[in-house]
């Protein structure tokens, strides 16, 4: 069935719903459900998406979204796809420049504005994989010192794990809620969902996303954006496939070679237990013979049977027969 409303995953699709001029009240409503804020978002401005080192030789950053509200606070959000190696230390590089900007020249007092960095990740982290019971959708990370107390409060980094997203429609209870469901299941829209009628936000952000609304130019930055977020899907699982397959075959082998190394080892041992046995088989029966033979010779010799037994360890009954 063809979607009627664009993918939020795709970079055209989360800066047509979220980093337009006209998307600046469906941003507010996002970031003031979504961000611990004293103050709920009433302006904001949007800021040159592309900071430049401080030389030409320094590293640019460049974001989905920049903006900034009327206290001044800085605001960074990004649509993450794959889990690429390094990524929370990009986000921590990346809230280097807003802080950076602050400084003037002449006397200053240091005195910061608020920085919220804001990842919404079409994946979950790995480490947290590990641990099952660790499924949380939003992830708040502060400055903490070792008795975990926030060291300082201005400087904010928030993850959202969408795959750990799962609530139905009629599960939804906060505002945050109705905007993870809308990000996650926009593009499976045929209808528009029995929790967004009557909301005016909601209401714009299906009509921005609805790609009966797109005009030429627009269609085609979208279809390339598209490709390019299924090519990076299918190489991503493509590549995972290969590495489980690889680990498996990789594990198979390792455990065919420590099979038979242990084949080898145990066969080793029991061959040396198999020597010992009949070593000691042997020389039981060198020493019964020696026995005996003591046993005949002094037999012989016209000892009495009880002293011989009580010698040799031979029974009475025996020794009558020799």
């Amino acid at each position: 069935m063809r979607s009627k409303y664009i993918c939020p995953f795709t970079d055209f699709g989360f800066k047509k719903i979220f980093g337009e001029e006209a998307s600046k009240p469906l941003l507010m409503d996002f970031l003031n459900a979504l961000l611990p804020l004293e103050a709920p978002i009433k302006q904001l401005s949007f800021r040159n998406n592309e900071q430049l080192g401080r030389a030409k030789a320094h590293r640019n950053a460049v974001y989905d979204i920049f903006c900034e509200n009327g206290l001044g606070e800085k605001f960074i959000i990004e649509m993450q796809k794959e889990d690429l190696n390094f990524f929370r230390e990009r986000t921590i590089y990346y809230s280097t420049f807003p802080i950076s900007e602050q400084a003037i020249k002449g006397p200053w007092d240091f005195n910061l504005k608020a920085v919220f960095c804001i990842g919404i990740l079409d994946f979950t982290f790995s480490d947290y994989e590990m641990e099952p019971k660790r499924k949380e959708v939003v992830h708040v990370v502060k400055l903490k010192d070792q008795h975990c107390k926030v060291f300082y409060e201005k400087l904010t980094y928030v993850y959202l794990e969408m795959p750990n997203f799962n609530k139905k429609e009629e599960e939804l209870e906060t505002r945050l809620d109705k905007w993870l469901y809308f990000i996650k299941h926009l593009e499976d829209f045929q209808t528009i969902p029995r929790i967004f009628k009557g909301e005016v936000i909601f209401k714009k952000a299906l009509e921005k996303a609805a790609l009966a609304k797109l005009d030429q130019s627009e269609w085609i930055s979208y279809e390339y954006s598209l490709k390019k977020y299924r090519d990076n899907f299918n190489a991503m699982n493509t590549a995972v496939s290969k590495g489980i397959k690889r680990g498996w075959e990789e594990g198979k082998m390792k455990g065919w070679e420590e099979g038979k190394k242990e084949g080898r080892e145990e066969g080793r041992i029991e061959g040396q237990m198999e020597v010992m046995e009949v070593a000691m088989e042997e020389e039981a029966k060198a020493r019964i013979e020696t026995r005996f033979r003591l046993a005949k010779t002094l037999k012989t010799n016209g000892i009495p049977i009880d002293i011989i037994s009580r010698s040799t360890g031979i029974i009475a009954e025996e020794l009558m027969d020799l």
